[in-house]
């Protein structure tokens, strides 16, 4: 097993905060994100790092790391003040995802792949900002307390992957764990753009989380990031009816915004 490596020059991560840091007044996004279920596995710090991009190193609580599997609805995507797309902008979406920190101690999240069910914004999100959108058929549908998510691929590929995904949603979490607030208390993502460093922040109200039962879950989007095959049932499960967001200008390598 490789060492997991440290971030340098050492800053500390920042700490975990329920609410967003600070808040975004000229957004270069907004969107809404719907009816959410986070599916997380742990995972060993060294199994991830080497898909991390350069600059930054797996995020851990007590040593460990976490493959988060996500699935919701995408809503009223938008650019800088206009308002919200209603037809490209609206959209289910599920991704896989990893967390990590840089040297500046920014935690964030780095998407391996996010699968949509709208074409345009998938060849956006793939040539205007070098992140691994995939075309997939997807649905979402909500029987009570249930809801169910289940996606396709179409394209690039691997082509048929899957997931379906059916939870029972339970009660609203009043206080949530020092985990659970690690998993989704994310207040950045971290990528490349041409190849350089990227931390593009974000800011969104405090989420409204419930506990839920994993009813089913048959995917396979996880292996086909390059991710060892999950073990056993998630250790966290997790729905939000969803919160809007803000995502803010990328900053520079040396960690300061962009004007």
């Amino acid at each position: 097993m490789q060492p997991t490596p440290e971030p340098q020059p050492g800053v500390p991560p920042h700490p975990v905060t329920a609410d967003a840091p600070e808040a975004i007044a000229r957004p270069l996004l907004t969107q809404s994100w719907l009816d959410l279920t986070f599916l997380h596995w742990a995972a060993d710090p060294a199994d991830v790092a080497g898909l991390l991009p350069s600059g930054t190193v797996p995020d851990t609580l007590d040593g460990v790391t976490y493959v988060g599997l996500v699935a919701f609805r995408m809503h009223r995507v938008g650019w800088l003040h206009l308002p919200g797309v209603p037809y490209f902008g609206n959209f289910p979406e599920t991704n896989v995802r990893l967390y990590s920190v840089d040297a500046h101690g920014r935690r964030g999240v780095v998407f391996l792949s996010l699968d949509a069910s709208r074409l345009l914004p998938v060849v956006v999100g793939r040539i205007g900002f070098r992140m691994p959108y995939l075309w997939s058929r997807m649905a979402v549908h909500a029987d009570g307390d249930t809801v169910t998510y289940t996606s396709s691929r179409r394209w690039p590929g691997p082509r048929g992957a899957h997931s379906r995904i059916t939870v029972r949603v339970g009660e609203r979490i009043e206080e949530p764990t020092g985990l659970e607030h690690f998993l989704t208390a994310r207040w950045g993502m971290h990528g490349a753009f041409f190849g350089r460093p990227m931390y593009l922040p974000n800011a969104h109200p405090r989420w409204p989380l419930h506990r839920a039962d994993l009813v089913e879950c048959a995917e396979d989007l996880v292996v086909a990031t390059g991710l060892p095959k999950p073990v056993g049932e998630p250790v966290s499960v997790l729905y939000s009816p969803g919160v809007p967001a803000r995502f803010g200008r990328p900053a520079r390598p040396a960690g300061i915004p962009t004007p």
